[in-house]
């Protein structure tokens, strides 16, 4: 009889050496959108026994969004199956979910394979849009 460890570490070692394959890929894009899938629905149905309104300290403090505002609103939309007012409360936010999701198909590689000022460009160019797009979400961009 083999150590209960043992089945463990095969199954770990198993894991790894399809991490290359496109089994492997879909096995971990399937995980990692269940995983998303199960967050966003508990957050949907917290959100719905108790709204705690406005989340975000900067908004609370001088009405003005912060790049992430929105984001919350992202997991409840999605919990509760709106696709679209999930995309629109914060884009930004609910394609990096996308990204982080199907990383194994090839964003997590890309990723990796930019460099540190790449990635900081890139971070920066996002924050930057997701902060205008908030802006002219709750109407602070009108004059």
């Amino acid at each position: 009889m083999s150590a209960p460890g043992a089945a463990g570490a095969a199954w770990a070692a198993r894991w790894r050496r399809s991490a290359g394959t496109v089994p492997g890929s879909v096995l971990r894009v399937a995980l990692r959108a269940s995983l998303v899938a199960g967050a966003a629905a508990a957050v949907a149905v917290a959100h719905d026994a108790h709204d705690p309104g406005v989340l975000c300290p900067l908004r609370l403090l001088t009405g003005v969004p912060c790049p992430l505002c929105g984001s919350t609103t992202v997991f409840v939309e999605a919990g509760h199956g709106r696709w679209g007012a999930a995309l629109l409360a914060n884009p930004v936010t609910a394609l990096t979910a996308v990204a982080l999701v199907c990383g194994p198909f090839g964003p997590g590689r890309r990723w990796r394979s930019l460099s540190y000022a790449g990635r900081n460009v890139l971070v920066g160019a996002a924050l930057v849009v997701a902060w205008v797009w908030e802006l002219a979400r709750l109407g602070l961009l009108r004059s």
